[in-house]
């Protein structure tokens, strides 16, 4: 499984699929072998940011910038990892996980009125100006009783998030 030329054994399958806490099908993970396989042009067994950009619907995402902090330098059994966050099956607490680490992009376990605010640019772009950017957020924090000052916690976002029915699936193609 260390050269992406390599085959798949059941072993690997059965160990990936415990990795990803079972969220693919051994056909699901077989797929997800040959589309990493495709990625991984220069065959190193993992994939650089410039090969996750090479899917036109991640690079076209606002927030791949932000999302290739995550992925670069997968290997296949943490691609299928972080991958398994898009599944049907993936509880609400592992997506808020990681819509959490898409805001907190320094990796401080906080998130702060600027980490928003860098968020909300990456999304709306030249759509809206700094300035009603602060105003719109400075209003929902107000609204929900919260400060600029304030500081979220994954607890916060789970806090406000886990009542919602958050979908995030990704549909895998099996051949």
């Amino acid at each position: 499984m260390g050269s992406a030329s390599s085959m798949l054994t059941q072993y690997d399958i059965e160990e990936v699929q415990e990795h990803c806490n079972k969220l693919f099908s051994q056909q699901e993970i077989v797929s997800l072998y040959q589309r990493f396989c495709q990625l991984d042009r220069n065959a190193k067994g993992f994939i650089s940011a410039d090969e996750f950009l090479s899917v036109p619907e991640f690079a076209m995402n606002p927030l791949s910038q932000r999302l290739l902090k995550m992925v670069d330098g997968l290997n296949f059994k943490d691609f299928v990892a972080f991958l398994s966050t898009f599944s049907a099956k993936a509880s609400l607490q592992q997506k808020i996980e990681l819509i959490f680490k898409v805001y907190d992009s320094d990796c401080n376990g906080k998130v702060t009125f600027n980490d928003i605010i860098e968020v909300l640019k990456d999304l709306t772009g030249s759509f809206m100006s700094d300035k009603q950017r602060e105003q719109v957020l400075s209003h929902v924090l107000q609204e929900a009783g919260y400060t600029r000052e304030s500081s979220f916690f994954l607890e916060d976002f789970i806090k406000v998030l886990g009542s919602s029915s958050i979908k995030m699936d990704v549909e895998i193609p099996v051949d």
